[in-house]
């Protein structure tokens, strides 16, 4: 049985930039899981790579024909945007090992739809104060930067992702990102000794 390995953690924590990393290491073999957003595409970012950027009638699509595993809607100051994961034939765990990326929540459902045993989880965490910091420089960059969502989703991120919440998910260890290749290695490790 393939595993699938599940980055998460806060925003502006790094693991957009660990899952890139991750996904381009070739000696890990791991297959992208590529998830759905109804949000708008972000600078630097591509159709298919980061997200499969889509629409809500997408989302009652795999509703309807009972493939949708999970769902988040965010009630954004630009609207409400949904990221969701979908049975669409990306993943097939016999044998194949995966990397996928989203919140406690999606990892929960993604436990109970492939089970425990398969999905195994990769939590990214980093200093509040230096996270903020990141998340401004990101947003400087955007063409359109929206300041207000920034905030919106770093005061959210600190709920959703209560001390109480990590351990509710079963998560026990945790990769600190202060040094993004030290980051790397020791999740390497951690793959490398669960495949």
């Amino acid at each position: 049985m393939g595993k699938i390995f599940y980055i998460m953690g806060k925003s502006a924590s790094g693991k957009d930039r660990i899952y890139s990393i991750l996904s381009k290491d070739e000696s890990l073999g791991l297959k992208r899981l590529v998830l759905y957003t109804t949000r708008p595409i972000r600078a630097g970012e591509e159709n298919g790579r980061e997200y499969y950027f889509t629409d809500e009638n997408k989302l009652e699509e795999f509703r309807k024909t009972n493939r949708l595993i999970e769902s988040r809607a965010y009630h954004t100051v630009h609207g409400i945007w949904t990221y969701f994961t979908a049975d669409d034939g990306q993943i097939n765990p016999q044998g194949t090992d995966y990397l996928g990326i989203g919140t406690l929540e999606s990892y929960r459902k993604m436990k109970e739809y492939y089970g425990e045993e398969t999905v195994c989880p990769i939590y990214i965490q980093v200093e509040d104060g230096e996270r903020l910091q990141r998340a401004l420089i990101r947003e400087k960059q955007q063409e359109n930067p929206r300041y207000a969502e920034m905030c919106r989703r770093f005061l959210a991120d600190q709920e959703d992702f209560s001390e109480e919440n990590i351990l509710a998910a079963g998560i026990r260890i945790r990769f600190e990102n202060d040094d993004l290749d030290n980051c790397v290695r020791n999740i390497i490790k951690y793959i490398k000794s669960v495949t």
